[in-house]
C-alpha cells in the first residue's frame, strides 16, 4: 500500500515539473502547444511513462513532437533529477495519449445520431 502511495504521488511531482520545464527551459519550437495529460512510474520508480498530447492531428505534427521529445529527453531527465528528491531519476519516456483523439471521435459519432 505504501509502495502505490509513493508512486502515485511521484507520478503527480513528475507530471508537474515535465510541465514547468517543457514550459520554461526547453526551447524547441517542435513542442508549443504540448501538454502533459499523466505520468505512470512502475512499482520500483526506476521508469516513467509521460503520456502528452497536442492539438493538432497531423501526422507531420506528431512526428516532429516526437522528434522534439527525443532530443529533449535528456535535458528533462537531468532536470528532473535536479527538482526531486529521490535516490534515483527514473528512466523516462514519452507517449502521445490518444484519449483526447478518441473522446473527440465519440462527439462526432454522437453528434451523427442527434443529426438523424
Amino acid at each position: 500500500m505504501a509502495r502505490q502511495y509513493r508512486s502515485d504521488r511521484l507520478s503527480q511531482e513528475i507530471e508537474k515539473e515535465v510541465s514547468d520545464i517543457l514550459r520554461r527551459k526547453v526551447r524547441d519550437p517542435r513542442l508549443e502547444g504540448i501538454t502533459i495529460t499523466g505520468v505512470e512510474v512502475t512499482g520500483d520508480l526506476q521508469q516513467a511513462k509521460i503520456f502528452y498530447s497536442i492539438l493538432s492531428d497531423q501526422a507531420s505534427d506528431d512526428q516532429k513532437t516526437k522528434d522534439g521529445l527525443k532530443k529533449a529527453t535528456g535535458l528533462i531527465r537531468s532536470e528532473l533529477g535536479s527538482r526531486l528528491s529521490i535516490y534515483k531519476t527514473p528512466e523516462i519516456s514519452f507517449l502521445r495519449d490518444e484519449s483526447v483523439q478518441y473522446g473527440d471521435h465519440i462527439d462526432q459519432l454522437l453528434n451523427k445520431l442527434n443529426k438523424k
